[in-house]
């Protein structure tokens, strides 16, 4: 009997040792995301030759589908790299910038969209805000000490979901506030144009993004003419 109770009591001590620490935040640790596309783009980077790179999941990859006729009216005459990958979120953009992505050439500028697929869905759990702004941090935070001269045009996560009152708008409210510090007025310029993406009651429409997150070609023409004077301010130090 006094065995047992040594033994109970050991058990509650490691449950309450474990309740004490901090669970860590999955949005900061790097972990490789579809291999074979990264790999693509490692040889890419190998090349060099790239001023410009646009960094992010699914809604930065389909530039160069839904999105191409408007990426080659306004990126196609520049030296830029897309290294979207379709379900990326922070930790994906992490390995992948530790793993050959920032090597063998010396960007001007990122353009960076990361951070809604951490909220969760599917069978991925997701992060809080304030973990998934960490995440969006490390990775400026990753890209500014490889390339300390380049500068970082930070957009805000886009709206998503239909309606106004949608639940993953408020999430994303909250990780646009955090990460909108990150603007240094110098190395990091934070944008945030997802209103222009918006009906005036809030909604999200089905010409702009048809399925209520990725940008149609109409929703890809309202960013290019969103950013563009911006991007190219940032690329050639020119106002």
């Amino acid at each position: 009997m006094k065995h047992l109770q040594r033994l109970a009591v050991v058990a509650c001590a490691l449950v309450l040792s474990a309740a004490q620490v901090p669970a860590q935040n999955t949005a900061v640790i790097p972990a490789p995301f579809q291999p074979q596309r990264h790999e693509a783009f490692v040889e890419i980077a190998k090349q060099g030759n790239i001023d410009c790179l646009l960094m992010g999941d699914s809604i930065t990859d389909w530039w160069r589908s839904i999105g191409k006729a408007v990426y080659d009216k306004h990126f196609g005459s520049l030296k830029c790299a897309n290294f979207g990958i379709s379900g990326d979120r922070t930790q994906g953009v992490l390995w992948r910038m530790e793993n050959g992505e920032l090597d063998g050439y010396t960007p001007k500028l990122m353009m960076l969209m990361i951070g809604t697929n951490n909220l969760g869905g599917g069978t991925r759990p997701g992060n809080t805000p304030e973990e998934i702004a960490e995440g969006i941090t490390a990775v400026v935070s990753k890209f500014r000490t490889k390339f300390p001269q380049a500068r970082v045009l930070l957009l805000g996560v886009f709206p998503r979901g239909r309606m106004a009152d949608n639940p993953a708008r408020e999430r994303i409210k909250e990780i646009n506030a955090i990460i909108a510090k990150l603007d240094d007025g110098k190395s990091v310029k934070y944008m945030d144009i997802g209103a222009k993406l918006l009906e005036p009651d809030g909604s999200i429409s089905v010409e702009v993004m048809k399925d209520a997150l990725h940008p149609t070609e109409k929703g890809y023409q309202i960013w290019a003419d969103a950013v563009m004077p911006t991007f190219l301010e940032l690329l050639t130090g020119r106002k």
